[in-house]
């Protein structure tokens, strides 16, 4: 298929219920994979909710297991720069006409489900990203699915899927007007990945969002294994291009590994995701060597991504108070800009006067603008007006688009000389947009990867059979 027709598939895509809206039900999804034969059912599924860090400790299972010699299916969400982001296999985007012929192939199915309006909705667009996952990983075929969850846990898309590995990243207040406004009510929310028999790996949380996790365990017959007691960061140093870092793993510590990814919450995701990794295999550990190459070819787009040089661009997606603290952070360990310059856009539904009141702390100019391919945005003239109540006078500028804000960003960090630097942050679609300027468009693959095409081993996966029942039944 040519440019054209892939736009119209993705026009056709943005035209559903779009994804920040929430449709609480697994019966879509539960037709169309019955009406796809089950591909949710192919393999052993890694599953990962939480508030942060989901994407990044994702990428890091995927870059693990593919070091052991697996073959990888992941669903990341939501996307930068083009849908085909949403479905990898094996560390890499769909190729667009793949990802076209195959929604093409599903198009009379989702027509079926669409005309059942299955609790009054036709499938959403991030319903059909996951259904194209599925039929894509059964396809390859893949030896496991690392699914990342959209938003919540129970009814994501993802969750008709029954995870034998539910991962639980640090979970915070977000998406509050779906999830609840507290975060007890939003990690029972989000809880709802771990079904029976899974074994549940957990970041580090709050007493009362580990009460809640724990209970769930409890409830259904996971095992939990816990970050402290079970697996976790022990030491990390700034390292050339990201950090050196020492973890506690299944087989004792393991130190030396090079991640080249900044920041602390970066390293924590590390150990997370090697805890995950050793999760699938009945929390044996995986040898050094595997662990150490699989960290070292982790390369993960708009993540504290360096996009430009002269002056140095940064690109972060955070975009709630919790992880803005991690990126500044890291921004502030890894560069050390001063003056440090920001880029920001805001979507309406984010906590945008608790975010720049952050920014303000460290940012000594921010640019703020929009992004033109979403009405969920705050305008330059909102979003400025936020801006200067955090910022004060004479430290706020706004400009119409991401384009003309970058460009008055790089004038700025000119005119400071040496030692200026600009983080683009406050959303995903800002950091796609960014990208597309500074980088060119297309999928974003990061570097290159050097495990692509591994030799697949055989392991054994007979602790992972699917369980009888329904696929996807949420216990309660």
């Amino acid at each position: 298929m040519n440019e054209q027709q892939h736009q119209a598939i993705v026009e056709a895509l943005y035209a559903r219920w779009p994804e920040h809206r929430i449709a609480p039900s697994l019966g879509r999804m539960r037709a169309i994979c019955d009406l796809m034969g089950n591909p949710e059912r192919c393999a052993p599924v890694i599953q990962i909710t939480g508030t942060n860090g989901k994407g990044s400790t994702a990428a890091m299972i995927d870059a693990l297991l593919r070091s052991a010699g697996l073959r990888t299916g992941r669903m990341a969400s939501p996307h930068l720069q083009d849908v085909t982001e949403r479905v990898l296999i094996d560390g890499e985007p769909m190729a667009v006409d793949d990802f076209d012929e195959l929604y093409t192939e599903l198009a009379p199915l989702i027509e079926i489900v669409d005309s059942q309006l299955i609790d009054g909705v036709r499938m959403t667009a991030f319903e059909i990203y996951t259904a194209l996952g599925f039929a894509a990983f059964a396809d390859a075929p893949v030896d496991v699915m690392i699914l990342e969850v959209g938003m919540g846990g129970s009814w994501d898309a993802t969750n008709v899927a029954d995870a034998k590995v539910a991962v639980i990243t640090p979970i915070d207040l977000d998406h509050t007007h779906i999830l609840g406004s507290t975060t007890v009510e939003i990690a029972r929310e989000k809880a709802g990945i771990i079904k029976a028999g899974a074994i549940a790996v957990m970041a580090g949380q709050s007493p009362e969002v580990a009460q809640v996790l724990l209970d769930r365990c409890s409830q259904v017959g996971a095992q939990p294994v816990l970050e402290g007691p079970g697996f976790g960061l022990l030491q990390r140093e700034v390292a050339l291009g990201g950090q050196v870092i020492r973890i506690e793993t299944a087989d004792g510590p393991l130190g030396d590994l090079h991640l080249p990814l900044h920041g602390l919450h970066m390293a924590s995701n590390a150990a997370l995701a090697v805890a995950a990794a050793e999760a699938l295999f009945g929390a044996k550990g995986l040898s050094p060597d595997v662990i150490a190459d699989g960290l070292a070819a982790t390369a993960i787009p708009a993540r504290m991504e360096v996009v430009h040089r002269e002056p140095t661009v940064v690109l972060d997606t955070a975009h709630n108070p919790h992880g803005v603290r991690a990126t500044l952070a890291a921004t502030q360990e890894a560069f050390g800009f001063d003056p440090l310059i920001g880029v920001v856009a805001m979507m309406r539904d984010k906590d945008s006067a608790g975010v720049l009141d952050l920014f303000a702390e460290l940012m000594d100019r921010v640019v703020v603008t929009t992004v033109q391919s979403t009405t969920r945005a705050l305008s330059p003239d909102e979003l400025a007006d936020l801006a200067e109540d955090a910022f004060g006078p004479g430290r706020v500028e706004q400009r119409d688009s991401m384009v003309d804000a970058l460009d008055r960003a790089i004038q700025l960090a000119d005119e400071a000389g040496e030692g200026a630097g600009i983080l683009v942050v406050g959303s995903f679609i800002a950091a796609g947009e960014a990208r597309d300027h500074l980088i060119g468009r297309g999928p974003a693959t990061g570097l290159t990867n050097p495990l692509a095409g591994a030799t697949t081993r055989e392991w054994d996966f007979s602790d992972f059979d699917s369980p009888e029942g329904e696929p996807g039944e949420v216990i309660s």
